[in-house]
């Protein structure tokens, strides 16, 4: 009994129950603020990593969120540490946010290997904070629970309902000079008025969303308002939930199968979710081991129908999404259809479809059924072409259906700089016909991959009434934005993709029903242009950017550091003591 017992260790009892002087300075200087002896005297220690900032808006409540999952975790019976990583702040950190999602990925990997905690409650809001606060738990593989912070109440203009989505339409009015700049000044405070993220459709919705639907959250994390005393709760039943994970051992890689992620492919089409959740799911998939790629999301997405009427696919925002059922709802319906692998495990222990299968929905108009959808085969469509070899996708939801079959000339912009020194030009040689190109402003070209791929519509052509155009790039589009846009061209150009070769004036062929994205050159002639390319002198010579540069993958694969796919697990190289190298996470109960 006593070695079974002493199998089944927490991995915190090797610095928190040691005998010797390891043990003696781990308690003593716990001591310090006060914390009774007894609170770590065997029993779960549960790390709240917390990303709040003041740079990070959307993230400013999660002192609040932090407090609640504390309190849940002290009623359980167990030891909650709180502690801190890079917080990612979508609307201030430049050049993009997206450059260090896989540096916050890593500080959360080496804080939960390195410290005496047997599990963690994940709090995450602001876009980049969701994945990389998974991928870095997901390489330590501990009991893990996600509290996403909620979306911001709706906004309100003019006594209308006023999202993110609704900002990018006044902007294009301004430069189309249909509106004046003080309009945008007046509509300033009409948008984010509360605490949370984006209050639409947007990335940090989407992977709250996917959170949910992958099982790492609890049933309702998704939609609950950043404001609404429902989120504190759900905090505080996080924490209470990631003591009993810690005994059942209930590690992440148990939810993060690729049952969970068939069903977040499927729930992303549903939704209406951003593009982003394509190579944020793909990095963290390689993480654990889940073979996932473009073709699973052509197989699985393309044809689920689009059921949520929100922004930027439809009209709504996220407080009606809440308050019309949120994503159980959503579940539910494609539970009942057969189009979701209903047993897969979710952090309360229970299945997916014994979370859901009850689940209201209380608006139609907001959550449509899948016999009466808001667009059918609205899912993520990849395309495959010379241009694109390695693939691209287009969020045909967010797209003008009249502009998915188009061919038009391109005009070409080198990199971010050349565009936005030319887009304004009256000279420039563009009407609606064309097809706008951008390039270098991939993982390595940018470096970081910005949303910069719903390029700018010439204000000339706004005049003109053109509201929407083929764009296409190797960079990503805000999940807040919409259009024909293609994005994620692999391999991109900075490392000599065809995207490269493009000149102004060669004909692009984008048949999205067909999934293809042509270049109309021949392939003698693109053999001399590629013989011509010389690539661009590296723009990172130092720090954590020189690195990611070095070795970042392409966007078809996640975008991740190559040396970081994989799982390298919990174990302490090195450790002081031989017995820090923990056999499991589970807890016997006689020792708690």
């Amino acid at each position: 009994m006593k070695d079974k017992a002493a199998k089944r260790r927490l991995r915190s009892n090797a610095w928190l129950t040691d005998t010797g002087h390891t043990g003696f300075g781990t308690r003593s200087y716990l001591g310090n603020s006060g914390r009774p002896r007894d609170q770590y005297d065997g029993r779960p220690v549960v790390g709240i990593c917390n990303t709040w900032s003041d740079l990070t808006p959307c993230n400013s409540h999660f002192r609040t969120l932090a407090k609640h999952v504390h309190d849940g975790v002290l009623e359980a019976g167990g030891f909650p540490l709180e502690f801190p990583v890079m917080s990612l702040g979508e609307t201030l950190m430049l050049p993009t946010t997206m450059l260090h999602r896989n540096l916050v990925s890593m500080d959360v990997e080496e804080s939960l290997r390195s410290n005496p905690l047997d599990g963690v409650v994940l709090l995450m809001g602001c876009d980049k904070t969701t994945p990389a606060l998974l991928m870095g738990a997901a390489s330590v593989d501990l009991p893990t629970i996600g509290v996403s912070g909620g979306p911001m109440l709706n906004g309100n203009r003019h006594g209308e309902r006023f999202g993110v989505a609704d900002v990018w339409k006044l902007y294009d009015e301004v430069r189309a000079g249909r509106a004046a700049l003080a309009d945008m000044a007046e509509a300033e405070p009409c948008l984010a008025r509360s605490h949370g993220h984006c209050n639409i459709m947007g990335t940090a919705s989407s992977m709250a969303c996917m959170v949910e639907t992958l099982g790492v959250g609890l049933p309702g994390n998704a939609a609950i308002p950043a404001v609404d005393a429902n989120r504190n709760l759900l905090a505080r039943l996080a924490g209470r939930r990631a003591v009993e994970m810690i005994r059942e051992d209930l590690t992440l890689s148990k939810l993060l199968t690729r049952a969970a992620f068939e069903n977040a492919i499927r729930v992303n089409s549903a939704i209406g979710g951003s593009s982003n959740v394509v190579i944020h799911l793909t990095a963290l998939a390689r993480r654990v081991g889940i073979p996932l790629d473009l073709l699973d999301w052509d197989r699985l997405g393309k044809s689920v129908p689009l059921l949520v009427n929100l922004q930027p696919s439809g009209i709504h925002l996220m407080e009606e999404f809440y308050y019309a059922g949120g994503l159980p709802a959503v579940l539910r319906e494609l539970g009942e259809k057969g189009l979701l692998n209903n047993d897969a495990l979710t952090a309360n222990g229970r299945t997916l479809w014994e979370n859901c299968r009850d689940a209201p929905c209380y608006n139609r108009d907001v959550i449509r059924s899948l016999d009466q959808p808001l667009k059918t085969n609205s899912g993520m469509t990849v395309l495959r072409g010379n241009l694109c070899p390695d693939g691209a996708i287009i969020k045909s939801s967010a797209a003008t259906p009249e502009l998915l079959c188009h061919t038009g000339r391109a005009v070409v912009f080198e990199n971010v700089e050349d565009l936005h020194a030319r887009v304004e030009d009256p000279e420039l040689p563009i009407d609606r016909t064309s097809v706008m190109v951008l390039r270098n402003c991939g993982p390595k070209g940018y470096p970081g991959m910005p949303e910069l791929g719903n390029l700018p519509i010439p204000s000339k052509l706004l005049k003109q009434g053109v509201s929407d155009m083929v764009r296409i790039s190797d960079s990503r589009m805000s999940g807040t934005a919409f259009g024909t846009v293609v994005l994620h061209i692999s391999p991109e150009a900075a490392v000599g993709g065809p995207l490269a070769l493009v000149r102004d004036g060669d004909l692009i062929e984008l048949d999205a029903i067909a999934g293809r994205l042509q270049l109309h050159v021949s392939d003698s002639e693109l053999a001399l242009r590629r013989a011509a390319w010389q690539p661009s002198a590296p723009v990172a010579t130092r720090g954590y950017t020189r690195m990611y540069v070095e070795h970042v993958n392409q966007a078809h694969e996640g975008a991740d550091l190559d040396f970081l796919v994989g799982c390298s697990g919990s174990t302490v190289l090195h450790a002081a003591l031989a017995h820090a190298k923990p056999t499991g996470n589970a807890v016997d109960e006689s020792d708690a």
